[in-house]
């Protein structure tokens, strides 16, 4: 499917972004290494903080950038929008509404591969970025949705207990629209996007099922 809008139209939204928003970026930043010191220094509210962090970032994404910016070149950026929406009601919902949500980082394989998602999306993702010659202010910063999306999946991986299944579609799903736009746009960055969604999955998957046999 041809997209409605060019390489370079889309890297003039991240610049229109970035220019506005400043220094909103650092602060989104801020907030998500705060929300994986809290899950490996569990504290009495660290779970409601760390959901609440998760539903700030989920609607930064879908009102702030997609509904604002991104609706300039792509009216399927509505859409989007509302998906991002819904994605941080269900971490309201579920983490701070019913307070189901356990974030812990445990040294496993879940907690191994959520330390690699987060080093990816805080730190490889803008660097692999700029190597690809993607240079601020039109380069994706922490925020946007597909780094956003692939620290998410880490805090996910630190989830404990019953497994919530409705938490992972929208990210899934926004992994594979991600990626197909990276291979279009040549933001070959956003490939981890889709890694990390299968990874993720992969992880979760064989977790459940070793221990439904221990």
């Amino acid at each position: 499917m041809k997209l409605p809008f060019t390489t370079d139209q889309f890297l003039d939204v991240f610049g229109s972004y970035n220019l506005t928003v400043w220094p909103a970026q650092f602060i989104l930043l801020v907030l998500a290494v705060i929300s994986i010191y809290l899950a490996v220094n569990k504290t009495k509210n660290s779970d409601k903080i760390i959901s609440a962090m998760l539903t700030f970032h989920w609607f930064w994404m879908g009102i702030v950038y997609h509904f604002t910016f991104f609706t300039v070149i792509n009216p399927l950026a509505y859409f989007f929008a509302g998906l991002f929406v819904l994605q941080g009601f269900l971490f309201f919902f579920f983490g701070i509404a019913r307070d189901e949500l356990n974030f812990k980082y445990v040294n496993n394989i879940k907690g191994i591969t959520a330390i690699i998602l987060f080093l990816y999306a805080l730190i490889f993702y803008p660097l692999l970025g700029y190597a690809l010659g993607h240079y601020y202010p039109n380069t994706p910063t922490f925020g946007l949705p597909c780094p956003t999306t692939i620290f998410t999946f880490g805090l996910l991986l630190l989830l404990n207990g019953r497994l919530n299944k409705v938490l992972f579609i929208i990210p899934v799903l926004w992994a594979l629209i991600g990626f197909t736009a990276a291979l279009k746009l040549g933001i070959l960055q956003d490939i981890g996007l889709l890694v990390s969604a299968v990874i993720t999955l992969t992880v979760v998957i064989y977790t459940a099922r070793t221990e439904q046999t221990l």
